[in-house]
């Protein structure tokens, strides 16, 4: 077996994202290769996506994905948009089901290049999410960060899309806001013991808003394909959109949009926008060390 394997450097609205091929392979990608890549400007990253043969009948491949800490990852919408445009290429096909510890995923590229996945229900239950407090109703619960008589951030919608998610309301622009701050404290709240994704979120319209995260295990991070679902379902349950909304990722580089629809006759969460491919290299699964394809030409390592 070789010590080496086939990943491509990719991004969902400049999430940075590794797609790692780890088909026909028993091993995994380790949590000290993944820091290890990290720590490189040239490979630093959101989330691996690594690709592992099929674990369960009528799938495609099961996903294991890693933050850039190391830790695991239980979804990742604009990492999944990255595999699935991996595969289209390879494969030529268009529709594609995965697997990952958080459930089944269903995926389509476009015509246009854009792809939808399929992120399946919101969960609400507090103990689900989960908080360490029981709360009857998430969608505001009791948590501020700044003077008690004048917090900065206050009363967030809480859910799961995979994984946990603290969404704050805001007035003002979310790029105001010293996130890099305040991420960390929320992140490692004692109110979240599995960590939490925490978002801004500003509604500009009945059918459009506007995001910033931090991520959990990424930290600060250009977009977050599950915390703009978990922004659009809050935003609608809470009443102040609709189902389907335009999601501005603010950080995005280059500002970009992602469409968000909470389905109604399902309730399942359905994301389309887009993937873009950068350059491909191999890699140590157990060590993080690399080279980039000669195509590369001057950035190979």
């Amino acid at each position: 077996m070789s010590t080496t394997v086939e990943f491509a450097r990719m991004n969902g609205l400049g999430n940075k994202i590794l797609v790692v091929d780890m088909r026909g392979r028993p091993d995994k990608v380790t949590p000290a290769a993944a820091v290890a890549l990290n720590a490189d400007p040239e490979t630093e990253f959101d989330q691996i996506m690594a690709i592992h043969d099929p674990k369960a009948d009528g799938t495609d491949a099961f996903i294991d994905i890693l933050n850039s800490d190391g830790s695991k990852a239980q979804a990742c919408g604009n990492g999944t948009r990255c595999v699935v445009q991996a595969l289209a290429a390879e494969t030529g096909r268009k529709a594609f089901t995965f697997q990952t510890v958080a459930g089944i995923l269903n995926a389509v590229e476009h015509e246009d290049g854009t792809i939808s996945v399929d992120m399946g229900k919101p969960v609400f239950d507090w103990d689900r999410i989960p908080l360490a407090e029981e709360f009857h109703d998430t969608s505001r619960i009791e948590l501020q960060i700044g003077p008690i008589d004048n917090p900065v951030l206050h009363s967030p919608s809480a859910m799961s899309m995979g994984n946990p998610h603290a969404i704050f309301w805001v007035d003002k622009d979310v790029m105001s806001y010293d996130l890099a701050r305040f991420g960390p404290l929320l992140e490692n709240h004692p109110m979240f013991p599995e960590r939490a994704n925490i978002t801004l979120a500003q509604v500009t319209s009945p059918t459009s808003m506007t995001t910033r995260t931090w991520e959990r295990g990424a930290g600060l991070t250009l977009a977050c394909g599950s915390a703009a679902c978990s922004a659009a379902v809050s935003a609608a349950r809470t009443g102040r959109t609709g189902r389907r909304v335009m999601i501005n990722v603010a950080s995005a580089k280059p500002p970009g949009t992602l469409s968000i629809e909470w389905r109604e006759r399902d309730d399942h969460v359905i994301m389309t926008g887009p993937a873009e491919w950068e350059w491909s290299g191999r890699l140590d699964p157990a060590t993080g060390l690399w080279s980039g394809d000669a195509d590369r030409g001057a950035e190979a390592q």
